[in-house]
């Protein structure tokens, strides 16, 4: 072979590419013929963040329920702290001097004929500082400290950036502190009902026969009543000198008693289906006990129908709680709810003089879209290979 037949052959055979460190890593892709493979939860994560409206539902619930978390750190004031001068203030709009906020004063004055409280905006200002002092909490229920998102410079003047109401309590104090004990009872409901209707639908679909027909005359039996009417007649039964926090456990229970029944009919329709299903006959052919065929093998496969359902029946429990509390017949002062804060604005004399009451309600129907968007943005991703 000639030596420009050599040099040609030595350019056109590629160069082995060097076993060191240095090395490029092996596409994974490309040693499966070029396709890449997702699992079932990459598949749901993926079609969820298409659902724009979910997406960012779902970072909305996040805020609500870090705000729950520290409602402590997060209120400038004690929700309990009463000031007969500033019953019924105004909200204080937020202004900047360059970067510094500050709120503007209000002066009391009364109207000469009906003794009405009128406030009248004055030039005096109110600074605000952040991770400033206040008054004394637990962080988390375990470290002591006084140390607030923000507040007032001066100590002496209170602001109300959401309006006070008849007590002079700070609206959004309130607030804040309200969403800790319904969006809680929210979550806590959904697990004891959760529980239920995968305990009950899960039997009920696997066994059949006369269990599962004993199951379903039970769940009939609980959808045939009418929810409200049950609700207010079990939250009746309890003694009316109740502690707060007795209250909101059984209040919880009462609504999880009855929240269970149609995760059940889901989970029992899922199991009917997948009974005969090949993976869960070989299941059984290996030796597998029904608790490990059940709770291995089944439940796995419709977690993302479970986690959809779970989202979608949280908004169900927040209304129930705020139904119940707002009739009297759920949490009672001096416990905190978003239900509680809204029996102050049952009159149409005290919200037209003081609509910023109507903020807790504001804030019930913010946290049930946000929840029914993110769960119907779950729901939708839960089958990643429908069109």
């Amino acid at each position: 072979m000639s030596a420009e037949n050599k040099q040609a052959t030595a350019a056109a055979t590629p160069a082995a590419a060097p076993a060191d460190a240095a090395s490029p890593t092996v596409n994974m892709a490309n040693l499966r013929g070029g396709i890449e493979y997702a699992s079932q939860w990459q598949l749901m994560w993926a079609r969820f963040k298409k659902h724009r409206v979910a997406f960012w539902s779902m970072w909305l619930v996040v805020i609500l329920y870090v705000v729950a978390v520290f409602a402590e750190f997060l209120s400038p004031f004690n929700p309990e702290d009463p000031s007969s001068m500033t019953t019924y203030q105004p909200p204080q709009m937020v202004r900047f001097e360059g970067i510094k906020p500050y709120v503007k004063k209000f002066e009391l004055t009364r109207d000469p004929d009906t003794l009405r409280a009128i406030y009248a905006e004055t030039e005096e200002r109110t600074y605000l500082n952040f991770f400033t002092e206040g008054f004394e909490y637990k962080m988390l229920g375990l470290i002591p400290t006084n140390i607030h998102l923000f507040g007032p410079a001066d100590k002496s003047h209170k602001i109300y950036l959401l309006g006070s109401d008849s007590l002079g309590r700070d609206m959004l104090s309130r607030v804040i502190y309200g969403a800790r004990f319904t969006l809680s009872m929210g979550l806590i409901g959904v697990v004891l009902s959760t529980f239920l209707g995968i305990i009950l639908g899960g039997i009920s679909g696997y066994y059949g026969g006369k269990i599962d027909w004993s199951i379903q005359r039970v769940v009939e039996f609980i959808l045939s009543l009418p929810t409200i009417p049950i609700w207010l007649a079990l939250a009746s039964a309890m003694p009316r000198n109740w502690p707060p926090h007795l209250v909101y456990i059984s209040v919880t229970v009462i609504i999880s008693l009855i929240g269970w029944t149609h995760l059940a009919r889901v989970v029992r329709g899922k199991f009917l289906a997948m009974r005969g299903e090949v993976f869960v006959i070989a299941a059984k052919l290996d030796g597998c006990s029904e608790g490990r065929v059940i709770f291995r093998h089944m439940l796995p496969s419709m977690a993302s129908h479970v986690i959809a359902a779970v989202t979608l029946a949280i908004p169900s429990m927040i209304l129930a709680e705020t139904t119940l509390s707002f009739l009297g017949l759920g949490l009672q002062p001096p416990a905190i709810s978003w239900g509680v804060l809204l029996k102050d604005a049952q009159k149409i004399s005290v919200i037209s003089n003081a609509p910023w009451l109507f903020m807790p309600g504001v804030a019930t129907v913010l946290a049930v879209l946000a929840m029914n968007f993110f769960g119907d943005g779950l729901r939708d991703a839960a089958d990643p290979y429908s069109h």
